[in-house]
């Protein structure tokens, strides 16, 4: 009996949650993404992906609304976690927390209650899609951008900006070179939160105003078709892109903080 409870076996039910949900699906994809309808090998499907002007336009559209999400996310939330991670307040935590409150509202209602107020100064929703489309990502996304950084800025040592001011430099020397860098980790942290989801989250989309423009939609729609080989590519081509992506931003150093206290 003792036996069963030894370190090696707690490790069996993860690895059978891996394999059913992430081993065998992966699988699954892969195999529909290099068969044809007819499930001879080949790669078909990805010519038909880099040939085809619309997926290839549903991708440069989701690049472009994924890269301004974030950039409008990192303009917001640096100076945010900036201030309130240098500055002296003790209520911080309940600074925190008020970030994270709206997290806790389900989804539906957030972006259900974000489209009234967007449609109480429009009027017209669809008159400016992309606008829309990177406040709704954006309110969606912010906190996972602000939280990264703020952790990353609150453990840096704060007697290396004070020995670089008395090594002459003054308050933008010390940040550009002292305080930015050593930060980045965080930077990278949020950027990864935000960006690889940005590229797929077509609800907020389509809750705002019916629109299929990102490559999560464009998915969804094959697998809605029954093209499982279709979908299965796309779906491998994102997951490659996102690898990639991670791994090049991926660097993080051991202060980089993705999930622990933010206290």
């Amino acid at each position: 009996m003792k036996g069963m409870f030894q370190r090696k076996y707690l490790g069996i039910p993860y690895a059978l949650y891996l394999l059913v949900f992430v081993v065998l699906p992966l699988v699954v994809i892969v195999t529909y993404a290099f068969t044809d309808s007819d499930g001879k090998p080949g790669i078909g499907n990805f010519l038909n992906f880099f040939t085809d002007p619309n997926t290839l336009g549903t991708l440069v559209y989701s690049l472009v609304i994924a890269s301004v999400t974030t950039m409008v996310c990192l303009a917001i939330a640096y100076p945010t976690a900036y201030f309130l991670a240098m500055s002296s307040i003790r209520s911080k935590g309940a600074i925190i927390m008020l970030m994270i409150m709206p997290m806790w509202i389900n989804f539906t209602l957030r972006i259900t209650a974000l489209k009234e107020l967007l449609t109480m100064i429009e009027g017209n929703l669809a008159r400016y899609p992309f606008m829309n489309s990177v406040i709704g990502m954006t309110y969606d996304f912010l906190p996972f951008m602000i939280l990264p950084i703020y952790n990353q800025i609150s453990r840096i040592d704060k007697s290396l900006i004070e020995a670089a001011s008395d090594l002459g430099a003054d308050r933008a020397q010390a940040f550009l070179r002292v305080l930015l860098p050593l930060s980045m980790p965080g930077v990278i942290s949020g950027i990864s939160m935000v960006f690889l989801p940005a590229m797929t989250n077509y609800v907020v989309l389509d809750m705002l105003y019916n629109s299929t423009y990102i490559m999560g939609s464009l998915i969804g729609s094959y697998f809605s078709a029954y093209d499982w080989h279709g979908g299965s590519t796309i779906s491998l081509i994102l997951l490659i892109m996102i690898c990639l992506f991670t791994l090049f931003a991926g660097n993080d150093d051991e202060g980089t903080v993705r999930g622990g206290s933010i206290l």
